[in-house]
């Protein structure tokens, strides 16, 4: 058992004939198709800090069991818009764990599907910090609020989008947060 110090965030998009193929090629454009990869649910440890997806990678061994949140998604349907989207939301205490969300989707731009993951992210967070967030209000207006209330420290996300190949091959996105090992 370890608890990660390091992450980073990535993200990569593959097409390719076969499905299995396309999501292995989006994994080399993330540089992390050479990993063993375990999905694990979605908490920042606490005391954990980001860096560079450059400085990340260069920390990985070929054929190590790597700890990843990973969001992906498909389609071999021309011209479909497709995301995948990791949201991370750190509170003010760095002793205090955060959040990482997944949202995959069909037909929303980065951006949007980005502010989705994110907003997911804070809103797991605030439940945990006792912020109330009025859910009926935008997600601008609720970042507003979780801002507010000094306990939320920072929000991001990472997201990828992609078209649909034009000849029906497969199109994969994923957006990834990998946690190092405390010693890389």
């Amino acid at each position: 058992m370890f608890v990660a110090k390091k992450v980073f965030l990535t993200k990569g998009v593959g097409r390719h004939r076969e499905k299995l193929t396309s999501f292995e090629m989006a994994l080399r454009d993330a540089s992390i198709a050479d990993q063993n990869l375990v999905r694990v649910s979605s908490i920042f440890p606490p005391h954990c800090r980001i860096i560079s997806r450059r400085e990340g990678a260069k920390k990985l061994q070929s054929g190590a069991v790597t700890f990843v949140v990973m969001s992906e998604n498909a389609t071999n349907e021309p011209h479909r818009l497709i995301a995948a989207s990791v949201g991370v939301a750190i509170p003010k205490n760095s002793a205090t764990y955060g959040y990482l969300s997944e949202h995959h989707s069909f037909g929303q731009t980065e951006k949007v599907a980005g502010d989705y993951a994110e907003d997911l992210a804070a809103g797991m967070l605030a439940t945990t910090l006792g912020v109330e967030l009025d859910y009926d209000k935008s997600y601008d207006e609720r970042k507003e609020q979780w801002k507010i209330s000094g306990q939320i420290v920072r929000t991001l996300n990472i997201s990828q989008t992609a078209v649909g190949d034009k000849k029906g091959f497969w199109t994969t996105v994923i957006s990834a947060c990998i946690l190092l090992p405390p010693d890389a």
